[in-house]
C-alpha cells in the first residue's frame, strides 16, 4: 500500500467524521480539516473522495439554496452505511495509533 492511499484512507475517515458531526458542504470540510491541522488538502483532493463515497452508498447528497442568495450548496449527509464505515475506520485507527505510539516509545 502507498502513502498515498494510506493518506486518501486517513482522509476518508476524517470526512466520514467531519460530515458524521453534521451535514456539511465541501468548503467548510476543508476549513474543518484546516482547523485540525490538515494544511495540505486542498478542495480539489477531497471532491474526488466525497463522489467515491457517495457512489458507495457512504453519504447523501442535497442541493440546498443559501439565505443571501446565489448559487445552491450540495450537502452531504452520512447513510447508515457511513455511520458504520466511520465506526470502522475509528477502530482501525485507535489500533494503529495505539501500535505507532508502543513502537515510538520504545525506540529510545
Amino acid at each position: 500500500m502507498s502513502s498515498s492511499q494510506i493518506l486518501k484512507g486517513i482522509l476518508e475517515g476524517c470526512l466520514l467524521s467531519i460530515i458524521g458531526k453534521g451535514e456539511t458542504y465541501g468548503y467548510e470540510m476543508i476549513e474543518k480539516l484546516n482547523e485540525y491541522g490538515f494544511n495540505m488538502v486542498r478542495e480539489g483532493s477531497i471532491y474526488p473522495l466525497l463522489l467515491r463515497m457517495k457512489k458507495e452508498g457512504l453519504v447523501v447528497t442535497s442541493q440546498k439554496q443559501l439565505p443571501s442568495g446565489g448559487p445552491k450548496r450540495k450537502y452531504y449527509a452520512l447513510t447508515s452505511e457511513g455511520e458504520e464505515e466511520l465506526a470502522a475506520f475509528k477502530e482501525k485507527w485507535e489500533s494503529l495509533s495505539k501500535s505507532v505510539d508502543r513502537l515510538l516509545e520504545e525506540e529510545g
